[in-house]
């Protein structure tokens, strides 16, 4: 068991958001969380990574073992937990290059390691950027300044695939790709699929889960999971849609 998730409640400026969310996610899987906006898709990623605008109120979050929860930001990145974001944020001034490295030697201190030398670390840039197909120019700018879209969001993976965590959050990645943008990105994470770490994938739709093939769906409606199933049940929520989830809830 790499994460477990144990009735979580979470508030912010007073107001739950997330009313009791149960999870576990073994080394190896891939899970896909799908669901309306404001139902708790994106505060959950926050919660896991460690954003401090949100108080749990009840529950706790199991991660290799450890009290997530009484982790600070960023031992949970030294630890291995990646959140890819909605929106990237702009870093005028930090060079890709230079961003990656300092992150790079940040978790290789954190394991007792020696700094990457740069003959290696030039080696794994070049290998990572043909994996998401990521053009060179990108990461010799400042960081996502004068993306666009699609290319901050390839970044996104790029920079995802530098790291190698053992959990990676897609917080909605596709939201804003083109179909060539999409598959691209698509690619990049299955590559970076292994036996010893997990993905979970937040989405609206279900065309993202045609390239990222996920192991267990969970549909999230008003703070909590209401349905959970296989690859399945992401193609039956596309057919009906989710008044079909409404409708469900009212009859049980």
């Amino acid at each position: 068991m790499l994460l477990q998730i144990k009735n979580l409640h979470v508030s912010i400026q007073g107001k739950e958001i997330i009313k009791g969310i149960n999870l576990t996610i073994n080394e190896g899987e891939v899970h896909a969380i799908m669901g309306p906006n404001g139902t708790g898709k994106s505060t959950l990623a926050s919660v896991i990574a460690g954003k401090e605008d949100y108080e749990v109120t009840e529950g706790e979050i199991i991660y290799k073992g450890m009290n997530l929860l009484e982790m600070p930001v960023e031992q949970r990145a030294r630890e291995g937990i990646f959140l890819s974001f909605q929106y990237p944020v702009e870093i005028p001034g930090v060079s890709m290059a230079n961003f990656m490295r300092t992150a790079i030697n940040d978790i290789r201190k954190y394991k007792g390691l020696e700094p990457i030398s740069a003959s290696d670390f030039l080696a794994r840039m070049e290998e990572k950027k043909e994996l998401v197909d990521i053009h060179s120019k990108l990461t010799n700018r400042s960081v996502n300044v004068g993306f666009s879209g699609g290319e901050k969001k390839k970044n996104e993976i790029f920079q995802m695939a530098m790291l190698e965590p053992i959990f990676a959050i897609l917080d909605e990645t596709d939201s804003g790709l083109d179909i060539d943008a999409l598959r691209v990105v698509a690619h990049g994470v299955n590559k970076l699929r292994r036996p010893d770490n997990a993905f979970l994938v937040i989405t609206h739709y279900q065309r993202l889960l045609d390239y990222i093939v996920p192991d267990f769906v969970h549909i999230m409606f008003d703070g909590r999971i209401v349905k959970s199933g296989r690859k399945e049940l992401a193609i039956e929520l596309e057919e009906k849609g989710y008044e079909w989830i409404k409708r469900e809830l009212k009859l049980n």
